[in-house]
């Protein structure tokens, strides 16, 4: 016995007429018996025998059946009666009838995938374990398949979608770092030109001797610091600011490009699921007629002739070719789908990447400008504190007196 076959039900095969060599009986699902040539694989409904009325002749009453249709059994036999047994993929979900994928003697089993947005996936009951693409690491290119509810609406938002939505943001906050570092060194020129200015002051600008030095070194370390300042705010704006706002210029226009591609990807997938669709209901309504067709001849309640069966047969055959035709035009779309969402997603992850490590680094680069103006600024204070070091209020007095005394005859009392 063929595995997926029932055998004739006890009672019944005693009055069955003998079938020709080659031929066994074997009942659908539903309980309406077909025959199988177990040498040429053709499969027929009617009963291969010489009865009058339902003639015998090959090709009128026999549909061969393709030995490389999913469904077959290892041995060549289908699995399933006449007008289902090229369908063996897979049903979408919400679909009241799965003709396509029974198999006579046994009950419908669960699914093993379902469809969500056109994208098909495997069914959670049945799902076998997958391997990451990167099971290493947290890669863009594993997580971000099925699509997400938006809170802010009714619809989806596509996996794809949130990951060019990081980068644009990544993109943006890439801009307001600039921005602050504008905003830095606007601080730095003002500081610089209040320095300047200050160390024109001519307040206290008589005081004399050791710290009349030290004074006038004091405000000139404010014009040293003033010049160190412009210096720093200059190389931030080169090597922090401009590298900031310049990184990737062009990003914006080809993350577009990328959405739109990717967004093309899914409507031709969502096209090529509608037709999978359609012909699925083609299919069910051409085996549904040749069911009715072939009953009533069964109980003679028409004088449809054999031709018509023929025909019905046929187009019930071809619905199932177009079927298959459409499912494998969906394969192939997904299939581009998914290589060029793993492409892309990895090519994001790789910017990504990039942008934080160029951040990172300009951020270094600040904070190593930073400590050389400290060390600048050091460096103008350091001749202040050697003066102030200095500072003598006796040789002050000194220099002081040797430059103006008058005479140093004391005044003494007079004599009378």
């Amino acid at each position: 016995m063929k595995p997926g076959m029932v055998p004739p039900p006890p009672g019944e095969e005693s009055q069955a007429v003998v079938l020709p060599p080659g031929w066994q009986s074997y009942l659908s699902p539903q309980g309406r018996r077909y025959y199988v040539n177990t040498s040429t694989n053709e499969t027929t409904w009617e009963r291969p025998s010489s009865s009058p009325g339902i003639p015998a002749s090959p090709g009128s009453q026999r549909s061969p059946l393709p030995p490389t249709v999913n469904g077959y059994h290892a041995s060549g036999t289908p699995a399933h009666p006449p007008e289902i047994a090229h369908m063996s993929v897979r049903k979408s979900t919400g679909d009241s009838q799965n003709l396509g994928s029974l198999s006579p003697g046994k009950k419908q089993s669960k699914e093993s995938t379902i469809t969500i947005n056109c994208v098909t996936f495997p069914h959670p009951d049945t799902m076998p374990e997958q391997q990451l693409l990167k099971p290493t690491e947290w890669s863009y290119c594993d997580y971000f398949w099925a699509d997400k509810k938006d809170p802010q609406g009714n619809g989806t938002v596509a996996g794809f979608e949130l990951l060019l939505q990081k980068q644009l943001k990544g993109k943006q906050m890439q801009k307001e770092m600039s921005e602050f570092i504008r905003e830095r060194i606007k601080i730095e020129e003002e500081y610089a030109k209040n320095l300047a200015k200050l160390s024109q002051n001519s307040l206290a600008a008589q005081e004399e001797g050791s710290l009349g030095e030290a004074w006038a070194q004091v405000k000139k370390s404010l014009a040293d610091e003033a010049e160190v300042h412009l210096k720093f705010s200059a190389k931030l704006h080169s090597e922090v600011e401009k590298p900031l706002m310049n990184f990737r210029e062009n990003f914006k226009k080809d993350m577009k490009k990328c959405d739109h591609h990717i967004t093309d990807l899914r409507k031709q997938l969502a096209s090529r699921y509608a037709s999978v669709e359609k012909a699925r209901k083609a299919l069910t309504e051409r085996q549904r007629d040749l069911e009715v067709k072939t009953q009533q001849l069964e109980i003679k309640l028409s004088n449809k002739t054999e031709e018509d069966i023929k025909k019905a047969r046929r187009k019930s055959t071809q619905a199932g070719d177009d079927l298959m035709r459409c499912v494998d035009l969906y394969n192939q779309a997904q299939s581009k789908w998914f290589e060029e969402m793993v492409t892309t997603t990895l090519e994001l992850e790789r910017l990504e990447v990039e942008r934080v490590e160029m951040i990172r680094q300009h951020l270094c680069q600040y904070t190593q400008l930073r400590h050389e103006t400290d060390m600048f600024n050091q460096s103008t204070v350091e001749p202040v504190d050697q003066l102030l070091r200095k500072v003598d209020p006796a040789k002050d007095r000194e220099l002081w007196v040797r430059e103006h005394k008058t005479g140093n005859i004391r005044p003494v009392d007079m004599e009378i």
